[in-house]
């Protein structure tokens, strides 16, 4: 019998299914030259991740309920076959994931990376790979998704990009680093077969944690340690990302990582023995990539090479969380991942549209937009106080979440580091906040002059394929069409406004944290539906 009816079978198969599906008619339709309007592809992504959403949504409120849907993919016994299961863990993230995809679909309309034929499908497909990590029950199915996930964004690195020298670098070192955390994850997965006869996540779960398995999840932490960006592994991130087109920077910052923390997450709760040194290890590295990463962040110059060390960081807030002992630390966990998506999208959207109207990101190049942009200017301090912490956003209520649940742990020494760390993201938040939008405004001129000559021979210039150039004597813009301009400055806008309601209305978001690592530490439910077993 099934573990659920048929019409939660499909909502557990449309998230995978339903992205993969209209890519490839997408592409039927327009292509490999990109034939017809882009407006076809742009508003069928956008339906796709709205009707994602829509599922995700559907999702969370039947698990919370107490159900987890499950299916076995072709009818399959357990064991064989896909098997994909949502608990509200992998449903909530469902949430979150297909609201950036859709906000960043819309962004790309403003940029203009829509008008590469091949964005809208690519990221359906990289989409769908990462809801297939969220909800498979399987380990190699999971590798698959995961590299589903990855070979897409090979290609949406430089799309629309201008080849150059430094890109290409970044480019190969983004697919190195990546192809060898893959191996590494194929071959835990083989140790782990090897030792138990099977990739099941549930019979795992049920089977005993032999020192030859373990040296396999061993393996398996590592390459998603890689992939998550923690310290030392994150060196690759910072360079790489740093090149991508803006509305494709803002996904990835909430797929391709998070897709990596989400996985040890499952890992943790599944794989690991009593006592295992592994939340130790963990919980040092946390600590070691926050402080790593703010630092890095601070020693930028531009705003998108900052947003993008902070990533670092806040990966590492995951981690710190990851390593608490109770509930009360993956509560804290899923609170943060949740709001954290959404917020770091905002700030990298609030940069690519700077990007694209002006040219650059350079602070030194930048000033006195606050008047110019004023919406930008909101949206950014909205998603800037979230990323810091600042009351009454949601950033706030995760990290005050992280802090008491280290406190009750025991561990004052790994809340005063978070502490420390949140209050030099602060400073990193007013020192963009100040050189970008409040530069004195005697000095934009000189600025704007300085971003025609220094940065001519590298930069992409965004604006100048939008053709919404940099104007002399100020930096002002050419008039951009209508729907661009709100496409450009929407969904940042949207995000952050989303970001201080959960501040504000945190019960529902706190809700869903509680119930995600009640599931999580207790997981017999999730076992019970995949192996259709009654729990």
């Amino acid at each position: 019998m099934s573990a659920a009816g048929p019409g939660a079978q499909a909502l557990v198969v449309a998230p995978v299914v339903l992205p993969m599906l209209v890519a490839g008619l997408l592409v039927l339709l327009r292509g490999t030259s990109g034939a017809g309007s882009p407006a076809l592809a742009r508003w069928a992504g956008v339906a796709t991740s709205g009707a994602v959403g829509v599922v995700a949504a559907l999702l969370l409120a039947r698990t919370l309920s107490g159900e987890v849907p499950a299916t076995q993919v072709g009818g399959w016994v357990p064991g064989l076959g896909i098997a994909l299961a949502a608990d509200v863990f992998a449903s909530a993230v469902l949430l979150a994931v297909s609201l950036v995809v859709l906000a960043g679909l819309v962004f790309a309309g403003g940029t203009r990376e829509d008008r590469a034929p091949a964005l809208v499908p690519l990221v359906l497909v990289m989409s769908a790979g990462v809801h297939g990590a969220l909800l498979t029950a399987d380990l190699f199915n999971l590798f698959v998704f995961v590299e589903v996930m990855l070979v897409p964004s090979y290609v949406l690195l430089l799309l629309g990009r201008r080849r150059t020298r430094r890109r290409l670098a970044a480019a190969r070192l983004y697919v190195a680093v990546n192809l060898l955390a893959s191996t590494v994850f194929l071959v835990g997965v083989g140790l782990v077969y090897a030792a138990s006869g099977t990739v099941a996540l549930a019979e795992l779960a049920a089977g005993p944690a032999t020192p030859a398995r373990q040296a396999g999840v061993w393996l398996l932490l590592l390459a998603m340690g890689v992939k998550a960006a923690a310290v030392p592994l994150h060196g690759w991130m910072p360079r790489s990302y740093a090149v991508a087109g803006p509305a494709v920077l803002a996904v990835f910052s909430g797929l391709l990582t998070k897709t990596g923390v989400v996985v040890l997450v499952r890992l943790d709760a599944l794989l690991l023995p009593e006592g295992s040194l592994v939340p130790q290890v963990v919980l040092v590295v946390g600590l070691v990539t926050a402080v790593v990463g703010v630092l890095l962040a601070v020693g930028e110059h531009e705003m998108t090479t900052v947003l993008v060390a902070h990533m670092v960081s806040q990966v590492g807030y995951l981690l710190a969380a990851l390593g608490l002992a109770g509930t009360a630390g993956t509560a804290a966990l899923v609170v943060f991942l949740l709001q954290y998506v959404l917020v770091k999208a905002a700030l990298l959207m609030v940069a690519g549209a700077v990007e694209t109207r002006y040219g650059t990101t350079a602070l030194e190049r930048l000033g006195s937009l606050a008047h110019r942009e004023p919406v930008l200017a909101v949206a950014f301090a909205l998603a800037a106080a979230a990323l810091a912490g600042l009351p009454p956003t949601s950033g706030f209520v995760a990290k005050l979440a992280l802090v008491l649940a280290a406190g009750e742990d025991g561990r004052w020494v790994t809340a005063s580091v978070l502490v420390a760390v949140s209050l030099l993201t602060l400073v990193s938040m007013l020192k963009l906040w100040h050189r970008v939008f409040f530069g004195a405004p005697e000095d934009v001129p000189a600025r704007a002059a300085a971003a025609r000559g220094a940065g001519a021979a590298d930069d992409a210039r965004p604006a100048e394929r939008s053709g919404t150039t940099p104007a002399a004597g100020g930096g002002a813009v050419a008039r951009a069409p209508r729907r661009e301009r709100v496409a450009l400055v929407g969904p940042p806008l949207v995000l952050g406004a989303l970001a201080l309601v959960a501040g504000v209305a945190a019960e529902p978001l706190l809700a869903v944290g509680d119930a995600a690592a009640r599931g999580l530490a207790d997981p017999s439910a999730w076992l019970a539906a995949v192996t259709r077993r009654a729990p």
